[in-house]
């Protein structure tokens, strides 16, 4: 087998005996790196500490991962202008998240006839939304409802990079002005005097 040392230096063909016999000596862990090679390689290392190390890289690169995940927002073609603006932020959030939105307008009873109020619905939407994110998939009419998909433009891992930095600003702000108020509205109140009796 062709033997690799302890630091990485070739130690070059050797029987497995003499392999064994050196690991003994460095007391480390005779472990083979690559089967299918002619001859196999092995290598003189701390088998628990390689696991260890191993385990804690898939670790980092699981939590540096994004899922991508579909938000479901749904509307009705009669939608009072203030609630369309509360569902119009959530959707926001959800872009700025780096997420997917399937947006879904139900219709009821005789607004099955009138799809085309559906559709300028989410024509509006998504003219509304256009910095952030595009129309994945076109309005499409769907037994009662009419769904559109929504794309964000930022990718979920830089939406997650950039959320980590702002958290992080906030943390180190925190830690310059300990005595300030987290509350901006409370720091600018002015404080009551107390009245005179």
């Amino acid at each position: 087998m062709r033997l690799v040392g302890p630091s990485g230096e070739q130690v070059g063909i050797v029987p497995l005996a003499k392999a064994l016999e050196l690991a003994q000596e460095y007391d480390l862990d005779l472990v083979e790196v690559a089967a299918n090679a002619r001859p196999p390689v092995c290598k003189l290392m701390d088998y628990g500490k390689f696991k260890y190390e191993s385990a804690m890289k898939a670790r980092e690169a699981r939590k540096n991962q994004a899922h991508t995940v579909i938000k479901e927002m749904k509307l009705r073609p009669k939608i009072d202008p203030h609630d369309y603006d509360t569902k119009k932020g959530h959707v926001v959030r959800f872009l700025k998240q780096g997420d997917k939105v399937k947006i879904t307008i139900m219709f009821r009873g005789r607004e099955q006839s009138r799809p085309e109020l559906g559709y300028r619905l989410l024509q509006r939407l998504a003219e509304d939304v256009q910095d952030l994110g595009f129309v994945e998939s076109n309005p499409k009419q769907d037994g009662r409802n009419m769904i559109m998909v929504l794309g964000p433009h930022k990718k979920k891992t830089e939406a997650m990079a950039e959320a980590r930095q702002a958290q992080e600003a906030r943390k180190a702000e925190a830690k310059a002005n300990p005595g300030r108020s987290q509350n901006p509205a409370e720091a600018e109140a002015p404080a009551e005097e107390p009245a005179e009796a």
